[in-house]
Order: structure tokens, then C-alpha cells, then sequence
């Protein structure tokens, strides 16, 4: 059977336990078309991907419903060997090389050329000997398509991340019978020389009938190399429309498209906060794997809840994470008008700064101490709080945790209950109780309802605002959810490869949010 396109996701569904992350997604890809899709984190086109790859996370939880189909004809696909099989492969946004590998190897590997010998012949082909001249040949005429002139023997390790990228390409192309070819923010880590050879040479493969699904978040990558564009937002298909037809703002606009929901209701403030500046932070930069920041500066106003978002990988997180002295920074931060030191995790405690980790396992929770000790635990260290002499005051423990428990209605059996055992949205609670066990000025919060219910979800916010409004504490919050970022702040910072892109206020447009996480900066959108 033939068909006009070469890739058909029909009326996918995925359902993880009772959350459908896809929902009745469509997908129509031609022969030689380059497919950009889009879509905030957690938009479903890893799901979507997952499904194509037939990677084990889909089958392991039930499957998922609908139907894919390479030209015409339905596909199982049960495994990523068997999509590679079908001619499917992926240049991934995480390089897969082997660094002790020559160039050559790894675009060949597990697809090895061999040659016999007379022992092979007797004892099998697992004997055979490697054709390195015909490998080689072959990883050279790869290279060449995209506009290497490395030597193809040159080991992986040492090289350039652009390096990378482009050998990750020679790999994919290297394969026969490839009919669909997906690229993972495959300019990511590319400079913009590199990216606009990168856009050229996906073109070229284009040309030659392979088609390709290009996920990035820069809009205008999409308008000058895809053909068509699909949006996906919260698991739906918003819609699928040509280059030609459509421009960048209303693709801004079409990816967030919340208009005005809110997570909970906050009354806003008659007039913008007017404090004085609490803190300046001046050409940070913050070496965090994954979260690098390139020279942001912002002011954060003295009594206000700033809102920092963004996508993933572009650099929110590396800002809290980097002036609390968790990870490499340099630049200049002043808190309250002085000099704020970096790389000094004790310090920025000490001065009145409290921070409540997104990695709530690895860096916010001791998980196998109690959930009063957890609370205490900050406190006790920076400032000698709940002591009695050399030893801790346990009554004294004891009886602010009850408080908190209260306060912030932890779900548990008793104060002493290990953190480990408690859910998701409980622990980040107690990350919550053991901040504020400082006593800070300064508060910053990272991703504070990642993985937790929508009841807990407002109590978590409401309690920033009370913070805020009641205790007049200045609040930076990090998270990938705009809807939250625009339920609680006054003003919001998006970050955009490792920089302000923009600060919009959270009346802004969905377009202007659009744009800045794409690195556009809107006209007028200041919210400085």
C-alpha cells in the first residue's frame, strides 16, 4: 500500500495511570519534509517520540493507543532496534558517542564491516576481522555530508561539543534504508555558524527523501528550514499548518495559549512593589550540567515574588543553584547592599538567604531522619538555632515541627516519621518548613510543586503568598510552570540560553511569553 506520507501517528493516547500525557495526537510527516514540532516542557513530544521508538518506558506502562504507519502500512514498533530496523533513527540532544572511540567507530558501531579470513571460514564469522579501510571510507563520506573535514580516525574524546553534534548526524546518515530522521534540539549546544550549517545540512538530507521531525524551541530555526509545523500543549494537538501560513508571534501565542487560568486566585497588588532593591545580580555565570547560565542580570525588588521560567536547560535553575553556592559561579550579586560572596553555600545561609532545592531527594531531604530533624536540620547548622549548649534541643525541635506540620498540613503520623516514607507533595512541604526554620529575608524556590497533587499544588503557593504579603519576605521562584509563575508574581524573568531574554508582567500575552522562551525579546513587554 502507498500513501502520500511516509509517517502516520494516528489518535495517539497515553495513558500513565489515570494521566492521559497524550490525548488523540495526530502526525502526518511526507517523504522529504522537515516537520518541526513544538511545544513547552512537558507538551507530550518526548511521549510522542517515546511511542515512534517504541522505547520500553511506553510498554512497560500499558502501551499506549492509536496506530502508526510507514508508508501506508501499519507498524509495530516494539523496540528502538526495531525502529532503527524500519529505517527510523534520532540524533539525540544527549550525546550517545563513546569518547575512547575513534570518529570512525562510533558512526560504525554495531554496524561493523568484517572480512574473513581462512580461520573464520572454519570456526564462524565472529572471527572475522574488521574492514577499517572500508569503515573508514564509509564515516569519511559521511563526514563530507555534513561539511567535516576532521580526520575520521581522531578519537571522540577532547573534541568540541559542535564536533559532536554533527558526527551524531554522520552516524544517522551513515545508515541504509532511512526514511525518518528525528532531531532532538539539535542546535542546542551549536554556535550560530554551526547552526545555520547544521539547518543546511538538514536540507540536503531533506532533498534526498528522508523526512524530518525537527524539535527545537527556537522559533526561527522553524520558520527558515520546516516545511510544515505541529503544536502539541498539554498532551493535545493544537494544530498543524504550514511555514508559509503561520509566523513566529502566533506560533509564540499557539504554544503557551492559556490566556488567563490561573493555578489558584491571588488579588494583585494595586500598585507594583516599590521597595528598595533587595538583590543585583550583575553577569552571572553558573557552571551547572544542563543549566548553564551565560551573564544573566536582574534586579529583585525588596518585598516582591519574582517569577524566573524558561525551558528546560536553558538556565533558570543554574541561577538559585549558583548563588547558593551549590554549583561554580562567577559574577557580582549584592544582597540588601552588600556584597553577596559566591561559592560559599554556609555564607549565603548566614546572610538571610534560604533556598528550597528542586532536587528535593538529592540536595533538599535527608531522607532516612525524621521529619522534625529534617526541618531543624538547616537552621541548627547556620545559625545555632534549636540548641541547648553542645546539644540540641529536642523538646524545642519538636514542638516547631508540630507547628509546621500544622502550618503547612504535612500528612504523616507523627513528627518523628522518617521524610523517605512520606509522598511526594509532603516532602516538598517539609522542604518548605525547613526554610523557613531560617528565618530568611530572602527566599528562593525551585520547581516547588514538581511532582505533587493539585490540593497540595495550592497550598504550597498560597503559603508563598502569606509569606509574602503577611511577612513582607522577598521571594525569587523558579519553575517550568508559567500558569503558577503567573498565579502568585508580580514580575517575571525568562531565561533563554543562559540569559534574560525578557521580564514580562504576568498579564503579559501568551505571545510575549512565547517569544521570550523562544530568546525573543517582545516590544513593550519590559516588566522592569
Amino acid at each position: 500500500m502507498s500513501s502520500e506520507y511516509i509517517l502516520e501517528m494516528e489518535h495517539i493516547t497515553k495513558m500513565y495511570g489515570p494521566n492521559a500525557v497524550l490525548k488523540d495526537v495526530s502526525l502526518r510527516i511526507r517523504p522529504g519534509e522537515i516537520h518541526a514540532l513544538l511545544g513547552e516542557n512537558g507538551a507530550g513530544k518526548s511521549t510522542l517520540m517515546n511511542v515512534l521508538f517504541g522505547m520500553p518506558v511506553i510498554h512497560s506502562t500499558g502501551g499506549f493507543e492509536g496506530t502508526v504507519s510507514l508508508n501506508g502500512e501499519k507498524a509495530e514498533i516494539l523496540s528502538p532496534m526495531d525502529a532503527m530496523a524500519k529505517g527510523i533513527g534520532m540524533v539525540h540532544q544527549e550525546f550517545m558517542l563513546i569518547p575512547g572511540f575513534s570518529i570512525t567507530d562510533n558512526i560504525k558501531l554495531n554496524r561493523e564491516i568484517t572480512r574473513p579470513w581462512p580461520i573464520s571460514k572454519l570456526f564462524g564469522s565472529n572471527l572475522e576481522f574488521l574492514d577499517q579501510k572500508s569503515m573508514a571510507s564509509d564515516a569519511r563520506n559521511a563526514l563530507d555530508a555534513v561539511g567535516m573535514s576532521i580526520d575520521e580516525y581522531a578519537l571522540v574524546a577532547g573534541l568540541p561539543v559542535g564536533h559532536m553534534q554533527f558526527i551524531e548526524i554522520a552516524r544517522e546518515i551513515d545508515k541504509t534504508g532511512m526514511r525518518v530522521l528525528v532531531f532532538d534540539e539539535p542546535t542546542a549546544v551549536l554556535t550560530e555558524s554551526e547552526a545555520a550549517q547544521l539547518l543546511s545540512v538538514m536540507r540536503q538530507i531533506a532533498a534526498k527523501g528522508i523526512a524530518i521531525i525537527f524539535i527545537t524551541h527556537r522559533l526561527d530555526e522553524v520558520m527558515a528550514a520546516a516545511d510544515t509545523i505541529t503544536i502539541l500543549r498539554d498532551g493535545k494537538l493544537v494544530d498543524t499548518l504550514k511555514t508559509a501560513d503561520t509566523n513566529v508571534g502566533e506560533l509564540a501565542g499557539m504554544m503557551i495559549g492559556r490566556g488567563d487560568e490561573s493555578v489558584i486566585q491571588v488579588e494583585r497588588r494595586g500598585t507594583p512593589v516599590q521597595g528598595g532593591t533587595a538583590m543585583t545580580i550583575r553577569n552571572l555565570w553558573v557552571d551547572m550540567p544542563g543549566e548553564t547560565d551565560k551573564g544573566v542580570s536582574i534586579d529583585v525588588r525588596e518585598g516582591e515574588i519574582l517569577g524566573i521560567g524558561g525551558l528546560a536547560g536553558q538556565g533558570k535553575i543554574g541561577i538559585p543553584n549558583g548563588i547558593m553556592g551549590l554549583y561554580e559561579a562567577l559574577g557580582e550579586v549584592t544582597l540588601f547592599g552588600q556584597p553577596l560572596p559566591l561559592n560559599d553555600a554556609r555564607g549565603a545561609l548566614q546572610r538571610g538567604l534560604a533556598f528550597v532545592s528542586e532536587d528535593r531527594r538529592g540536595v533538599g531531604l535527608l531522607l532516612d531522619e525524621s521529619i522534625e530533624d529534617n526541618i531543624a536540620f538547616s537552621a541548627m547548622q547556620a545559625h545555632g538555632q534549636f540548641m541547648k549548649g553542645p546539644l540540641k534541643d529536642s523538646g524545642k525541635i519538636r514542638r516547631y515541627a508540630q507547628d509546621m506540620i500544622k502550618e503547612l498540613d504535612i500528612r504523616c503520623t507523627s513528627a518523628a516519621q522518617p521524610v523517605g516514607t512520606l509522598s511526594g507533595g509532603n516532602q516538598q512541604k517539609v522542604c518548605v518548613a525547613r526554610a523557613l526554620a531560617l528565618n530568611p529575608k530572602f527566599l528562593f524556590i525551585a520547581e516547588p510543586t514538581r511532582g505533587i497533587d493539585i490540593g497540595a499544588k495550592q497550598l504550597v503557593l498560597e503559603t508563598l503568598v502569606r509569606l509574602n504579603r503577611e511577612q513582607g519576605m522577598t521571594i525569587v521562584m523558579v519553575s517550568s510552570e508559567l500558569q503558577e509563575l503567573r498565579s502568585i508574581c508580580d514580575r517575571i524573568a525568562i531565561v533563554a540560553e543562559g540569559k534574560v531574554a525578557d521580564i514580562l508582567p504576568p498579564e503579559a500575552s501568551d505571545t510575549a511569553f512565547g517569544l521570550a522562551m523562544s530568546g525573543y525579546r517582545a516590544q513593550g513587554g519590559d516588566g522592569q
